[in-house]
């Protein structure tokens, strides 16, 4: 994750902000609609360059066990090994590889997804939001960005067929990411 060309003054390591940053997923059902959730317990840290973003780096934990899809039954059963396997990988991790700027406000940010017990290299298009001082006068960068994963990939490959035709769960699986992060120091 990185700054602008030109943002020096932005150069330094953050924190993820948890209560205003949003790591989400949206998911096929039933070939017919989309079901949105998201993961409510996660820490980060990130190491801004503003004058080399390509030395940028990011390292996210998320906790398995705090998937939110707004409906609790459905919420138990990812935790399950039908899905996430949460009580034996309690975390999915991601860490950066290489940082990539492709315009002023744009960069491809690569790196190692783990889901479950299988990593793979991932890459997530991030735009730049801006940056500001808070209230408090804590320095602050915006971050927003999504990648299209298949989570078979990850070795998430239950599902159940349909009467119709087609399956109950998709395979493509859209994570989102608005990052609110808080410079150290």
């Amino acid at each position: 994750m990185t700054t602008p060309a030109g943002h020096a003054d932005l150069t330094g390591d953050y924190v993820l902000d948890p209560a205003h940053t949003r790591i989400g997923f949206v998911a096929r059902h039933a070939m017919v609609t989309k079901v949105r959730g998201a993961f409510h317990e996660f820490e980060g840290t990130a190491h801004l360059d503003g004058a080399e973003p390509a030395r940028s780096t990011a390292h996210v934990v998320i906790k398995t066990q705090s998937i939110d899809t707004g409906v609790e039954q459905r919420d138990e059963h990812l935790r399950t090994n039908d899905f996430l396997d949460a009580p034996n990988f309690p975390d999915i991790t991601f860490r950066t590889t290489s940082v990539e700027p492709r315009s002023g406000t744009e960069y491809r940010v690569t790196g190692d997804l783990t889901i479950k017990d299988t990593t793979r290299p991932v890459t997530i298009d991030f735009e730049y939001t801006g940056n500001a001082v808070d209230p408090f006068g804590n320095q602050r960068v915006g971050l927003e960005g999504s990648v299209t994963i298949s989570r078979k990939d990850f070795g998430v490959t239950w599902n159940a067929a349909l009467e119709g035709g087609g399956v109950l769960v998709g395979d493509k699986i859209v994570l989102e990411f608005d990052i609110s992060a808080i410079k150290q120091g």
